[in-house]
């Protein structure tokens, strides 16, 4: 078992009161990681330590910013088997998705760290004589960043890192299903020298979530919030931080899409839906949650689909898997809820269907139509939908069918045909001959309609997390009407 502590002011502390509570190995029921049960008073602590670093780190040179991120990105990856280790431990996931989360974890806080003198403005001419009018970007204060567990590596540090490179101290609200892994991030970071109080990270148990982050939203110092996970919980933080005047960055649920029209090169196609589909057991915001194929094609596309999924290896997330342990044993229950009510309704178990225990098989859904939970709900597991269609404008019709926009994506050799359909696509992203499931430290990663709002990513990050400000230099001796 891993004992843990959480970071604040540069000491690795326990909860003031003293109690903890324990993360349980979802595939083996044994408790994985004992972390600190923070309350209000720690809540008290952290915003206190990191307004009190603010001063000095909004005042450091872009240099030694970078510098710092660059040895943090080199330590982060350091640690990959240790935090492979506490993967399989508290989440279920596997070692290669360990290892894929600490890679980009590491490039993500590299990709910040060039950022650091991409905090640009501008000048803009004044009509008024003698005025030198600039733009100018600057760090706004206290970030709060609250992550989730399932790709909690990647996640946990896109929470902080473009905060850090833009002069701004940070809280990382650890996940309650992965404290080891949110605070070994943490470790890194002041392993690699920064000031105390820089980063701090902050765990409480799971029934104290609510109040652990409405305080700290309410928290004055605290000035920027971004928050990945559902978008049930998406809109209470929106709401905290709308009636706090405090913006928000918010990366939500997907129910994302994959068109593959009449002209799709298949076995391609079948290729991205495999991993699009069940890659960390279809645990991802990007995951391909609905297949929609021409009916022209769809006998065949289904049929390799089908042969493909069946093959993929299921069981202990320490062994030779594809699919390893759900995050629950409930999350598994509900997959074959999705099952049964799919069937049920008319829908034709293709592959998988299995469970055995929190272990789900990958499994395929044909004929999956509206009124069913597969079709409607975010999964958020390995049981997929196949949804067949007449034509394109149907393909795009069911694409938009949906309360969420965060991810898409389109196949078909004819670049000019999917580009159009990309552009009908409601979503944030779609990519055209690849899966759904694509992420790149320097890409503009968001969501739109119940997707959230706003940005991660390279440049387009720096207006989350920057003030941008309105500065003159005037005459001192200009003319005033009275």
């Amino acid at each position: 078992m891993l004992e843990l502590k959480q970071i604040i002011g540069g000491k690795f502390v326990p909860a003031i009161s003293g109690k903890t509570f324990d993360r349980m190995d979802p595939f083996t029921g044994k408790v994985a990681s004992r972390a600190p049960a923070s309350d209000l008073d720690d809540v008290n602590s952290v915003v206190a330590a990191a307004a009190a670093a603010f001063p000095a780190w909004s005042k450091t040179g872009p240099g030694q910013r970078r510098a710092l991120l660059l040895k943090a990105a080199d330590i982060l990856a350091s640690k990959a088997d240790e935090f492979a280790r506490i993967m399989i431990e508290e989440t279920g996931g596997t070692a290669p998705w360990a290892g894929f989360n600490t890679m980009l974890a590491a490039g993500i806080l590299r990709e910040a760290a060039s950022m650091t003198t991409q905090i640009q403005g501008e000048i803009i001419p004044s009509d008024k004589p003698g005025t030198v009018s600039m733009a100018m970007r600057q760090a706004a204060g206290v970030c709060l960043g609250i992550a989730p567990w399932n790709a909690p590596i990647i996640l946990g540090t896109r929470a902080i890192a473009m905060a850090l490179a833009c002069g701004n101290t940070v809280i990382l609200k650890a996940s309650e299903t992965c404290p080891g892994l949110h605070v070994l991030i943490g470790q890194a970071l002041v392993e690699a020298g920064l000031p105390d109080g820089v980063i701090n990270v902050i765990t409480n148990a799971p029934e104290d979530a609510a109040r652990i982050v409405e305080a700290l939203v309410a928290a004055p110092e605290v000035r920027r919030v971004n928050f990945t996970g559902s978008t049930k919980i998406g809109r209470i933080i929106g709401e905290l931080c709308g009636r706090h005047l405090k913006p928000a960055l918010l990366e939500l649920g997907g129910k994302a899409p994959m068109i593959v029209l009449d002209d799709a090169d298949i076995d391609a196609a079948v290729n991205g839906a495999i991993f699009g589909a069940f890659a960390n057991m279809g645990q991802i915001c990007m995951s391909t949650e609905r297949i929609i194929v021409d009916e022209k094609i769809a006998d065949e596309f289904v049929a390799k689909l089908a042969a493909r999924a069946s093959k993929l290896p299921a069981g202990d997330p320490r062994g030779h898997v594809v699919l390893g342990s759900l995050v629950t044993p409930e999350a598994a229950t509900k997959m074959e809820e999705f099952i049964a009510d799919a069937v049920g309704k008319g829908a034709k178990l293709i592959a998988g269907g299995n469970r055995n225990g929190s272990v789900v098989d990958a499994t395929l859904l044909d004929h999956v139509t509206s009124g069913m939970r597969t079709f409607e709900e975010e999964s958020f597991g390995p049981v997929k939908s196949i949804v067949r269609v007449k034509n394109e404008a149907e393909a795009v019709r069911i694409a938009n069918e949906t309360e969420y926009g965060l991810s898409s994506s389109v196949y078909s050799r004819d670049v000019q045909r999917a580009m159009a359909v990309a552009a009908q696509i409601e979503t944030g992203i779609c990519h055209i001959n690849g899966p759904t499931v694509h992420d790149e430290a320097q890409m503009p990663f968001g969501g739109v309609k119940n997707s959230g709002y706003g940005r991660f990513g390279g440049k387009a990050a720096i207006a989350e997390f920057t003030d941008l400000r309105w500065i003159t230099i005037e005459d001192p001796h200009q003319h005033y009407p009275f």
